[in-house]
């Protein structure tokens, strides 16, 4: 697992997969530089000696009216929500064994197109095209890739949006009446992840609650 600039988050994580019986590393790195994607990737081949599911779950949340949108944010959130996905999965293709499966965490925001999301709901769209794209491409080799497109959901990266008129706004429209929890979506990146869904690539699977 990768993580950016939270080390004491990331060895928590790390602590608890270990206590429930798991193994875990956490490396820190930019999923935008391409040497530390294929860090990333590196890292597992040496602890684990192969590569069988890559979730590309890194995204910032930078949301703003037309009027304050500047080349700097647009730039900044490109790079880690479009082009780190696309690094990681390039370091990672070489080692991946047949049967190989990649997740790409999207979001229901170009089916929501809020209002001053204009740069998020672009790069969340552009993920999207890359999931199919990429799908055709890999499916040759036997590795399948999907996207999870969460709605709002309470993570470390939305939460100064709680109780805003935004985040308050979204909510009211999500037919199951709450924003979701990080394990709900992980449930569901379980699926395409697993050998249950061997036959199916290229999809987006939404899980917002009914959003739309």
């Amino acid at each position: 697992m990768n993580y950016s600039s939270s080390k004491q988050a990331a060895e928590n994580v790390v602590t608890t997969i270990a206590d429930g019986g798991g193994k875990a590393i956490a490396v820190r790195g930019d999923v935008s530089k391409s040497a530390d994607a294929q860090g990333f990737v590196d890292t597992a081949i040496e602890n684990y000696g192969r590569l069988d599911i890559v979730v590309n779950n890194s995204g910032i949340y930078e949301f703003a009216p037309l009027a304050e949108i500047t080349e700097e944010a647009f730039h900044k959130s490109f790079n880690v929500n479009v082009l780190g996905p696309l690094l990681v999965t390039k370091a990672a293709v070489k080692h991946f064994v047949e049967g190989a499966s990649v997740i790409n965490i999207g979001s229901t925001a170009p089916l929501i197109r809020s209002e001053s999301t204009t740069v998020y709901t672009a790069m969340k769209a552009a993920l999207d095209a890359v999931t199919g794209v990429l799908a055709k491409e890999l499916g040759p080799k036997k590795v399948r890739i999907n996207s999870v497109n969460p709605g709002f959901t309470i993570t470390e990266g939305t939460t100064s949006y709680v109780g805003s008129d935004f985040a308050e706004n979204l909510i009211a429209q999500v037919p199951l009446g709450r924003a979701a929890q990080p394990e709900e979506i992980a449930s569901v990146v379980v699926f395409p992840a697993s050998e249950d869904a061997q036959w199916v690539t290229g999809e987006l699977i939404n899980a917002s609650g009914g959003l739309r």
